[in-house]
């Protein structure tokens, strides 16, 4: 038995609809799928339903472990946080009908007030949980502060709620310059789901952004180390496949869901 499920971030593949996009994570061999709520929003928007897409996940036998993305909860206030908080509501309604656990909730990429984040990260986990959904904290590598996985700690474990969580990725520690180890300071029920990529040795970290990750094996990330890191606190659940690459998007989306699994098993089960 594998130490980690394998999971496609829809990303990957984003010129697919959303619907064929799960059937080749189901047939290709995935155990879950992550879904964008834009993708969600344009099947709507041309007649499907969310009741299509549940019953296609059902069909692939595929869990959703995240919906993307949450914005706008820490860094608003006043009548443009009541706003963000509306379009919050209408994500997180149709995260619970695609039976998703968590929501992914990312921060800010400028300047940041973290006593705000903090409070407002405690009201999103209340109201996730009026939904049966958990809004997960993500860092990002190229954000100014948010960047590594002490500062996501600093919401998680500031806020003082029992069902925060966040989620790891290794180009955004590679892009961060946060190291590995920091996730030894999480428990794995802390770990909302691993995202799972490689980073190019150039251009200099500092200088990449989505576009410029790789498939696993493929860069010069030690992915060995990071999933040994991720055996030592006992995290055994996903790691999904997350790219940004428009030379992947012009290819047969089968075909890089496939390569994409191969290579993930390959790097996380060396």
């Amino acid at each position: 038995m594998p130490d980690f499920l394998y999971c496609l971030n829809s990303s990957t593949i984003k010129p697919a609809p959303i619907l064929e996009k799960i059937r080749i994570a189901g047939e290709v061999g995935y155990a879950a799928i992550e879904l964008w709520h834009d993708d969600i929003d344009l099947h709507l928007s041309q007649g499907g339903t969310l009741a299509d897409i549940r019953q296609a996940l059902d069909d692939a036998g595929l869990a959703v472990p995240t919906t993307i993305f949450l914005k706008g909860w820490w860094d608003t206030t006043g009548e443009e946080y009541t706003r963000a908080m509306d379009e919050i509501r209408r994500r997180l309604d149709q995260a619970a009908h695609v039976g998703a656990i968590h929501c992914v909730a990312g921060p800010p990429l400028g300047k940041v007030d973290y006593d705000l984040g903090t409070r407002n990260y405690r009201k999103l986990l209340e109201l996730g949980l009026e939904y049966g959904v958990r809004p997960a904290m993500e860092y990002l590598g190229f954000a100014e502060e948010v960047n590594t996985i002490e500062d996501a700690l600093r919401i998680v474990d500031g806020c003082g709620h029992p069902e925060a969580t966040m989620v790891l990725d290794p180009f955004h520690c590679f892009r961060g310059g946060g190291p590995m180890e920091s996730i030894l300071k999480l428990e794995a029920g802390r770990i909302a789901i691993s995202h799972f990529n490689d980073a190019p040795a150039d251009p200099p970290p500092e200088k990449q952004h989505d576009p410029d990750r790789v498939m696993p094996g493929d860069g010069c990330v030690d992915l060995k180390k990071y999933c040994d890191v991720l055996r030592k606190v006992g995290y055994r659940r996903w790691l999904s496949l997350e790219l940004f690459r428009r030379d992947l998007w012009e290819q047969d989306p089968r075909e890089v869901a496939r390569i994409g699994l191969e290579k993930m098993r390959a790097a996380a089960e060396a």
